[in-house]
């Protein structure tokens, strides 16, 4: 028997991809770390929960550098993927909330995250 894990695939929304790509490369292999965590089934250590969603399903990973913290948004909300919503550098210089501007995109992606699993979903049948 093989002790391989069989890997989620990650799907991106809007800029998501586009945006962690530009963050530097410690927090690019730490989110990568914690993302390849969520594809194999695992809570990554630097994930928590985002509240506000009514449930564990979308899942904050949260990194420091220097005097910044950037977090990476996803969800584990569908079976066979791992949909990623939002990638961003943390604004706001008080608190640990994420500002109601990246929370109002989370919710606007997770919309779009449903209707691109079922197109995912749809192009995975017909190969």
């Amino acid at each position: 028997m093989s002790d391989k894990k069989t890997l989620k695939p990650l799907l991106w929304i809007g800029s998501s991809k586009k945006d962690l790509l530009t963050m530097p490369p410690e927090i690019r292999t730490d989110f990568g770390h914690g993302l390849y965590e969520a594809q194999c089934g695992d809570h990554p250590d630097i994930g928590k929960t985002l509240s506000g969603f009514g449930g564990a399903n979308i899942i904050e990973l949260i990194a420091d550098h220097y005097s910044s913290t950037f977090r990476a948004v996803y969800t584990v909300r569908f079976a066979e993927a791992i949909i990623v919503l939002h990638a961003f550098q943390k604004k706001s210089k008080k608190g640990i909330e994420t500002s109601k501007q990246d929370m109002e995109l989370i919710r606007s992606r997770l919309k779009l995250a449903e209707e691109l699993y079922k197109e995912w979903q749809k192009s995975k049948k017909k190969k």
